[in-house]
């Protein structure tokens, strides 16, 4: 009988590669014409970033709740090791990459991001070729949690019905949603820092 270490298809395992076969989807809704497909497409057209959001902080959320379980019912695995961070990974840069393809976002906040977690990742990746672990810090769970929020405030960034409530509330969300966004970005420099300083030992 396989340990449960090295099982794929336990129940965190299964709601981790629906998280991934899910990010296709909230890209379409964030990226495709699709409110032109309903007769008052002007009515779509306003929820749209809505729709997106929402889908984004759904499959987000379910990183939650296959760890919770995971952890609850003592079903980690080796595949829920390597696939759930990287189905986070997945998420976050295609989010990232949708609001460059719209306009929303520079491309130097996505570089910055993705050049991170390749840097973290062939971190993790020298660590375990010696047979070390580097467990995620604090600083990296913060920087998660705050891309996720930076990304969801953006998407909804050009909202149309935003406008009925005043140029001065769009004035504010547009600076909360990039100090968000900026502190996001620290918190990934400070996260990959703290891999750097955790893997001294690997470049002795």
């Amino acid at each position: 009988m396989a340990s449960s270490s090295s099982k794929i298809w336990t129940v965190p395992n299964v709601i981790t590669m629906i998280r991934v076969i899910l990010i296709p989807i909230f890209v379409i809704l964030l990226l495709a014409p699709w409110p032109y497909l309903f007769y008052n497409y002007d009515y779509f057209l306003g929820i749209q970033p809505f729709v997106a959001a929402f889908a984004f902080a759904v499959i987000a959320a379910t990183d939650c709740i296959d760890g919770a379980i995971a952890r609850k019912t003592n079903c980690i695995t080796d595949f829920g090791k390597f696939m759930d961070p990287l189905a986070d990974k997945i998420l976050v840069c295609a989010a990232l990459f949708a609001l460059v393809e719209i306009g929303s976002l520079p491309s130097w906040v996505a570089l910055i991001v993705v050049a991170r977690e390749f840097i973290v990742s062939g971190l993790r990746m020298l660590a375990a070729a010696k047979g070390v672990v580097i467990a995620a810090s604090i600083f990296g769970k913060v920087k998660t949690v705050l891309q996720i929020i930076a990304i969801i405030m953006f998407i909804l960034m050009d909202c149309t019905l935003f406008v009925s409530f005043g140029q001065g509330f769009c004035s504010f969300y547009f600076y909360a949603s990039w100090t968000v966004m900026i502190i996001s970005i620290i918190m990934s420099i400070v996260s990959m820092g703290d891999y750097f300083a955790k893997s001294k030992e690997l470049f002795n």
